[in-house]
């Protein structure tokens, strides 16, 4: 990936917040730190090795902030590696839009985003301004609100702004 992995994590924790106990979020899905899903990807073994904390204590006592930055870069790891299997397109595309892309992909998951069809095929064609359409054409848009409109605004122009 061409983009700066320090000012996408800080891009993330803004959009996903930083939570340090469990909550769940606005889908009910048990939820901690950067927007770690806990019911579908969990805590790996290894995860709470280096944390020192067993799952329970995760649930029960929270996490630290600097636990919550660790989490999130084994998830952009994750996603990016998931997305470039399933979209190889994206390694040839800039970094504004690398970001928009690994940013749908941690909020959603890469199998959801892999459902944006028309947004994909106008990816492929380098047709961006129809492809921001169609982000915003999604029941996830209207779920993120303004994170959305941004991040189509970036697919379309291929700048960050902020």
């Amino acid at each position: 990936m061409k983009y700066n992995r320090e000012e996408f994590v800080k891009q993330i924790a803004k959009h996903e917040g930083l939570v340090l106990t469990c909550y769940k979020d606005s889908l009910g899905i048990k939820t901690i730190g950067i927007g770690r899903n806990l019911e579908d990807r969990g805590v790996t073994d290894g995860e709470l090795m280096h944390m020192n904390k067993t799952m329970n204590d995760i649930l029960t006592k929270g996490i630290t902030e600097e636990e919550a930055y660790y989490l999130c870069e084994n998830d952009i790891m994750i996603v990016e590696k998931e997305l470039l299997r399933n979209r190889p397109v994206v390694n040839q595309l800039n970094e504004a839009r690398q970001r928009v892309l690994v940013d749908m992909a941690f909020n959603m998951g890469v199998p959801r985003l892999m459902k944006f069809r028309k947004m994909w095929s106008n990816i492929r064609i380098d047709d961006f301004t129809e492809a921001s359409v169609e982000m915003l054409d999604s029941r996830w848009a209207k779920q993120v609100g303004k994170r959305a409109t941004k991040l189509s605004e970036v697919m379309k122009s291929g700048e960050w702004n902020e």
